[in-house]
């Protein structure tokens, strides 16, 4: 007996399979015309009434449909004779049934390919091919039908107590708004204009990780990858840049050598010329030729991407082709369960605003919709003899509470690529008018009402010189 002629019958005679099986396939893994018919009128009774239809009721549907002929319709009336009763082994039918699905969408996308290769699909791009090709093979039949509130009591104080696996980014103010650093399985987006940081945000992030002996994967689509190493060399080696260009070779190997961290791997592709495919095969030939892991992926930048999807066109609405490249990375975080930090820019509106918020994404607020923790970043330049800054607001926060430390700023040494903390309690008082204002605190005891309460009493000055 052939596997879709047993599905088939299974699906009218047994209610419990029809019930699990009848909804996950899909009418394109039957190759009999009608077979595929049968098929698709049993799903839309399942979908309609809760339980498979009657033979009687499903010839009647047949009978019924304008669109099929007296050939067409007979070959379907002999198949539904055959049909007789429903398998006793069902565990061993509902694998069967998962395993012969998942042939025939492979199947279905190589012949897709092969239709793409060979250009009798004009609307796809070569570029879909893998992504294609690993939807297919991730087919697979989820048994679980969900939480069950008052049985699955256990569970759920399991859940609460266990402890949620996150990676630190080992800088105060980040910490505390995320709980303790990100997850793996996560997208982190920085939002800011040209040069008011970004790169050293994530350059910054970079060595951090390194210090906490994890495996990184820097991907680069702005600047080359000798330029980003210079960057995390600063940084990890405690070195101006400039310092870097006349030092020693010994003197530069004795500090890269005193260094105790986890593996760098920067990988530079051309502007708009990768997508999560290309990211995907070099992590397999990481691993395979270098025996590399990331543990936290890198992508500077998320707009100056490509979509494995969907196909670039001068005509294209941006908002679903940006959209689409943020699905797709959020995607490759969760398949490789690792965290992903990227950057986007702000539109023309967020440029010259003060207090850019998630309107202010360039071209989508898909990006937005996907992110797990979305910041803008907002550069200030030190006055002579003065640290610079920079100014963080959160977006988007899945981890917190948005409200809580919404801005807070971090010094920045930019002749060594690093970020600099300044504590909780010494951070400024933020305004949250739009003004890029701050006060500074000052306190003075309540002693009228209450000695023992400290009142804040803001004195207003004016920060100059931001950099949206």
């Amino acid at each position: 007996m052939r596997t879709e002629q047993l599905i088939l019958e299974n699906l009218l005679y047994n209610g419990d399979y029809s019930s699990v099986i009848g909804i996950f396939l899909k009418p394109e893994y039957f190759k009999d015309a009608n077979e595929k018919i049968i098929f698709m009128e049993i799903q839309k009774h399942i979908s309609e009434y809760n339980k498979p239809p009657t033979v009687e009721s499903l010839l009647v549907k047949l009978t019924n449909r304008n669109d099929l002929n007296e050939t067409t319709l007979k070959g379907c009336e002999e198949l539904l004779g055959t049909y007789k009763k429903k398998t006793d082994d069902e565990e061993w039918l509902i694998k069967e049934s998962e395993k012969w699905a998942k042939d025939q969408a492979v199947y279905n996308g190589i012949v897709e390919s092969i239709s793409i290769l060979e250009g009798k699909d004009k609307k796809t791009s070569k570029d879909a091919i893998p992504e294609i090709l690993t939807q297919a093979l991730a087919v697979s039949l989820d048994q679980s039908v969900g939480h069950n509130y008052m049985e699955n009591g256990d569970d759920r104080w399991e859940f609460y107590h266990r402890k949620e696996s996150k990676i630190p980014f080992d800088m105060v103010m980040l910490d505390k708004i995320t709980g303790g650093g990100i997850t793996p399985k996560t997208l982190t987006v920085f939002l800011g204009g040209t040069g008011v940081g970004k790169t050293l945000v994530k350059t910054h992030l970079a060595s951090q990780y390194m210090k906490q002996g994890l495996n990184v994967l820097y991907i680069t689509m702005e600047m080359a990858e000798e330029r980003i190493a210079e960057r995390i060399d600063a940084n990890l080696m405690n070195i101006d840049l400039d310092q870097l260009h006349i030092i020693p070779k010994d003197s530069f190997q004795k500090k890269l050598n005193k260094l105790n961290v986890g593996r760098l791997i920067i990988k530079e592709y051309p502007t708009a010329g990768a997508h999560v495919g290309n990211f995907r095969a070099l992590i397999r030939e990481l691993k395979i030729k270098s025996d590399f892991t990331p543990q936290i992926i890198i992508l500077d930048y998320l707009n100056i991407c490509a979509s494995s999807r969907v196909k670039w066109a001068a005509n294209m609405n941006t908002y679903i082709y940006i959209k689409s490249i943020a699905e797709e990375i959020r995607g490759l975080a969760v398949e490789c369960n690792v965290p992903i930090i990227t950057s986007s820019q702000l539109n023309r509106e967020g440029f010259g605003s003060s207090d850019p918020d998630l309107t202010n994404t360039s071209e989508s607020f898909g990006l937005p919709a996907t992110a797990d923790l979305m910041m803008a970043i907002i550069a200030k330049d030190g006055n002579p003899g003065s640290k610079n800054q920079i100014l963080f607001k959160q977006l988007k926060n899945r981890y917190s509470d948005l409200s809580m430390n919404s801005k807070f700023l971090v010094n920045v040494i930019k002749k060594r690529m690093k970020l600099e903390d300044i504590d909780e309690d010494k951070q400024p008082l933020l305004a949250n008018d739009g003004s890029n204002k701050y006060y500074e605190k000052k306190t003075e005891a309540d002693t009228a009402s209450n000695p023992f309460v400290l009142k804040m009493k803001p004195e207003q000055r004016k920060v100059d010189n931001w950099k949206i």
